[in-house]
């Protein structure tokens, strides 16, 4: 019995030793890589350049009052769609003290003398209907008359123009009513009920009671790098992307390129502008941020490869060959003419046919194995 156990011990050690030398002997047999094989195929080549930047009015104005005082009415808000000459908001005057002052003084010894020149002008008026004095005398009391009659009534329409900012005689064409200068939609009111505002003059831009833009001529304005701007010209058909709305693209039309560049995170940039051609019924938002897509060149129904399989040695390309089977593949070096690229395919004009079988990526072992054991 004990012979029987030390032998069944001696196979059972043998077997575990034998078993750990095949796995060891596995473990460190070298796997072979198993790469995809691709073909080139037939496909539009597009290069082009992308610009980042807004889509914005054409025109944006400022409506600015040209009087300074407080905001009494507001008429529109953000949205509204108005008419060139309507009226945006009113505004009320508050009449500086000195002035104001002076003009009452002025207003009280311009009725003195209309008094003194009536009763002058009155009298004169007798003597001549009764022929005491000649007509010279009673014009000289007329013109005084009418004089002071004017002064009057200008001293008046001061007074009403520093309290009211408005005469009696011309309210149709005061100051105090805000306007809008275009048609167009309000995009902003920056102010509100009870704000002080100041007029535009020589010194100073004025408060922005509302901005007002034509959003039916809409542009594309944006910024080219240096390496690219030379490969642009004026009329070139765009494609703008609009991050705010999705599945949506906008056509446009190149309209304008810097002539000067301005230095932006060490790099020189352009400015360029674009025509947004806007469909019935569209409307954009101002201030979107978009990106304009610009075709540089265009090929259709050439031979391409995805770029990644591209190599290079010196100055040439070339792509590995499969002239083996799947099994046992054989990979050659070729070489190969390229053209056009749109980062993502690239043409190749000579070296390759269409059967050919070109080295890609390598596939992964699981991969390899879970699709094996699917398809079994």
């Amino acid at each position: 019995m004990k012979k029987v156990v030390r032998i069944l011990g001696i196979v059972i050690l043998v077997g575990a030793f034998g078993g750990t030398l095949f796995f060891l002997y596995n473990k460190s047999k070298k796997k072979v890589d198993v790469f995809e094989n691709k073909n080139p195929f037939y496909s539009e080549v597009v290069m082009k350049t992308v610009a980042t930047g807004s889509v914005v009015p054409r025109f944006e104005i400022e409506i600015v009052p040209q009087v300074s005082g407080i905001i009494d009415e507001l008429y529109v808000e953000a949205g509204d769609k108005i008419t060139k000459g309507q009226v945006v908001a009113r505004i009320k005057i508050i009449p500086d003290m000195v002035t104001l002052n002076s003009a009452e003084t002025r207003l009280n010894r311009a009725r003195i003398n209309y008094d003194d020149a009536q009763i002058d002008y009155d009298r004169q008026q007798k003597l001549f209907d009764k022929e005491v004095i000649s007509y010279e005398e009673f014009k000289s009391a007329k013109v005084g008359y009418d004089s002071a009659k004017e002064e009057l009534t200008a001293a008046e329409n001061n007074l009403e123009l520093i309290k009211n900012g408005v005469t009696k005689k011309a309210e149709s064409a005061t100051n105090t009513l805000v306007r809008s200068t275009i048609d167009g939609m309000v995009l902003d009111v920056p102010v509100e009920e009870g704000n002080s505002v100041i007029q535009a003059n020589t010194f100073n831009a004025g408060t922005t009671i509302a901005s007002v833009a034509d959003m039916k001529d809409i542009i594309f304005e944006g910024k080219v790098d240096e390496t690219e701007v030379g490969k642009i010209s004026e009329g070139m058909p765009i494609e703008l992307e609009i991050g705010a709305i999705d599945k949506e693209k906008f056509a446009a039309v190149l309209e304008y390129i810097s002539p000067k560049g301005v230095e932006e995170n060490g790099a020189i940039q352009f400015e360029i502008k674009a025509n947004v051609q806007l469909k019935e019924g569209q409307f954009i938002r101002a201030g979107y941020s978009a990106n304009a897509n610009i075709v540089l060149e265009k090929k259709d129904s050439v031979m391409v490869i995805p770029e990644g399989l591209l190599k290079f040695e010196n100055d040439s390309s070339f792509v590995e060959i499969n002239t083996g089977n799947a099994e046992e593949p054989n990979y050659e070096k070729r070489f190969v003419q390229t053209g056009l690229s749109d980062g993502i395919n690239i043409e190749i004009t000579e070296g390759l046919k269409l059967e050919d079988k070109i080295k890609g990526e390598k596939i992964d072992p699981k991969k390899l194995k879970e699709s094996a054991a699917n398809n079994g």
